[in-house]
């Protein structure tokens, strides 16, 4: 049997949306498509298929979630596939293989509290780590320079007593890094623009309002030896997983086009793009991974801050150990600090637990007792929690795979991995709807006049698909055979890849934010149940994410965003049909 969505929908050519709108801009207009694949007013025939052939599906149901059609008609990658993603479904726990993990303390205990139905994170107003749709993570950083216990940090680095991802979960008897009952979000309305722009639209009287959210955490929330000092929060929401293979894809030489194309006429993040040179900064390369390949330097393209350049070392190969805290057999140590490592051994609570519960070496706690002693129990949590060990062991990553909790068991076994791999890398993106219509045709033909293709650029083309696959997936695959091959396809991402700023109220750490790709994201509302937008969930729907774009005269879109503002409803209501579409 063949597991195809595509071709069954491609013979049928027909695609009906069920829109489920909690306002007016998250709409997406209900018209069956009769005319998929072919060109249609201003849209060429291409289009229709964003991930391109190779990487579209037609299924509009649970269509974050699908396999790309070269995965989906291929048996054997199916199944595979399939196996993958149980990773991402399951919870993990901590003995329930092959979903173990969640120890000492973790993010989340499973990936879809971050990524509701695969699609991008929902608006909180608490912090609860396990409730489903909470995309965010803590951004804990400190705002300027200083020093903390001698040792210099930078403005805008992050704190180094918690995780750059902080942990608000903890197995019993540790408690979190970050205790997320003392964690408050406050939404803030705004009242005026500073661009001057006023919030009411001048065609007609339409008005919007903007939104959006403070974090506090206060000290005694940390669980840390030393507390953190001179820091901030921001929140950073998930964005959906579909389509990220596609962009896996593209090529670092067809990104230097772009970069060098946009440093002509504007600024871009020094971290990224040398602009006395017009080449890439030192800082864009990412080797950590990559120590396979030679002289091959890979250019960092993942996450808002730009901080990773592979999905198999960025958005879910890294993620699977860091929120759950999973080990493999290349990241066999846990994801913590040794500020936390030496609070849980100063805790007399913990100690005391320990002390009672884990003599018994059928306890998860046995690792930890040593002796029984109070100061034996406080050496081995300090030992074994730490990123280093407080004696003179040379190498802290092997005495953890020989003395750790897991007695050097992997939790996630290399082929368990490697199907998490090919599910990542194979979920298609879905089919554009209503390019016949004619209102989302004169939305798109205004989308590029204003210029908004800028940053949102359409298209990107793959020549060679070169995406960089670790070891552990070398063992049983390569490009073209086992993990999909995107060579020689077009794809419609809406994206430039580019970090650019919009200088909003309570804004990104460091300012810079990587152009979210917009294709799909009109389905989010029947995915999901939401469609909030931009890297917080401040924007509740597409009219409030423009307008936050022209917030501040400084920003990097203030011309182009400002056109949204003085245009006519008919043609924003026409531009926000487009973007919903595509």
């Amino acid at each position: 049997m063949t597991y195809s969505y595509y071709s069954k929908k491609v013979l049928i050519g027909l695609i009906t949306l069920i829109t489920a709108a909690c306002s007016e801009d998250n709409t997406v207009i209900n018209n069956p498509n009769t005319n998929v694949g072919k060109d249609v007013g201003n849209f060429k025939s291409a289009e229709w298929y964003p991930g391109g052939i190779k990487g579209t599906t037609t299924n509009e149901e649970g269509c974050y979630s699908n396999p790309v059609p070269i995965v989906a008609d291929n048996d054997s990658m199916y199944t595979i596939f399939k196996k993958g993603e149980t990773f991402f479904d399951h919870d993990f726990a901590f003995f329930s293989r092959p979903y173990t993990g969640l120890g000492p303390a973790w993010v989340r205990s499973g990936c879809e509290y971050c990524h509701p139905s695969y699609g991008h994170g929902k608006r909180q107003t608490s912090y609860h780590a396990n409730t489903m749709g909470n995309g965010y993570l803590l951004v804990i950083y400190h705002p300027t320079a200083g020093t903390d216990n001698g040792i210099a940090y930078q403005a805008n680095s992050y704190i180094s007593e918690v995780t750059g991802m902080p942990q608000t979960k903890a197995m019993n008897p540790f408690k979190a890094p970050v205790d997320e009952n003392q964690i408050t979000i406050t939404w803030n309305t705004v009242t005026s623009m500073p661009s001057g722009l006023a919030m009411t639209f001048p065609d007609g009287g339409d008005s919007f309002q903007l939104i959006y959210p403070e974090v506090n955490i206060p000290q005694t929330a940390f669980h840390t030896d030393p507390l953190p000092d001179n820091y901030d929060v921001r929140l950073e929401s998930t964005i959906g997983m579909y389509g990220t293979g596609l962009l896996d894809a593209i090529s670092s030489d067809s990104m230097k086009i772009q970069y060098a194309k946009e440093a002509a006429h504007t600024t871009l993040n020094p971290a990224m793009w040398n602009s006395a040179t017009n080449d890439w900064a030192s800082s864009a390369y990412y080797s950590a991974g990559y120590n396979d390949l030679g002289s091959k330097k890979m250019i960092k393209k993942f996450t808002y801050a730009m901080t990773r350049a592979s999905l198999q070392d960025g958005p879910g190969a890294n993620a699977m150990w860091n929120i759950t805290n999973v080990t493999r057999s290349d990241r066999h140590f846990l994801y913590t600090t040794d500020a936390w490592a030496k609070a849980m051994s100063e805790d007399p609570e913990v100690i005391n637990n320990i002390q009672s519960e884990g003599k018994s070496n059928t306890s998860l706690l046995h690792p930890y007792y040593a002796d029984g002693s109070k100061d034996s129990i406080a050496y081995m949590v300090n030992k074994l929690l730490g990123l280093n060990a407080p004696d003179d062991t040379p190498d802290y990553q092997k005495y953890f795979v020989n003395n750790g909790p897991w007695n050097g068991n992997e939790e996630m076994n290399d082929y368990d991995y490697y199907t998490f791999a090919v599910w990542h890398r194979s979920l298609a993106v879905p089919q554009a709807r209503n390019l016949d219509n004619e209102q989302v045709q004169r939305g798109k033909e205004l989308f590029y006049s204003w210029g908004c293709t800028r940053c949102h650029r359409p298209s990107w083309h793959i020549d060679k698909d070169n995406g960089w696959l670790d070891a552990i997936s070398r063992k049983y695959c390569s490009i073209g055979k086992g993990m999909p091959d995107y060579s020689n396809t077009t794809i419609y991402p809406y994206t430039d890849l580019v970090q650019h700023r919009l200088h909003m109220a309570n804004d990104i750490r460091t300012g810079w934010c990587r152009t979210t790709p917009l294709w799909g994201r009109g389905l989010s509302e029947q995915e999901t149940g939401e469609g909030s937008r931009l890297h917080d969930d401040r924007a509740r729907n597409v009219t409030e994410a423009i307008m936050w774009h022209c917030y501040s005269k400084e920003s990097d879109a203030y011309p182009v965003a400002v056109n949204f503002y003085h245009a006519s409803k008919s043609d924003r209501d026409a531009v926000i049909a487009f973007i919903n579409s595509i």
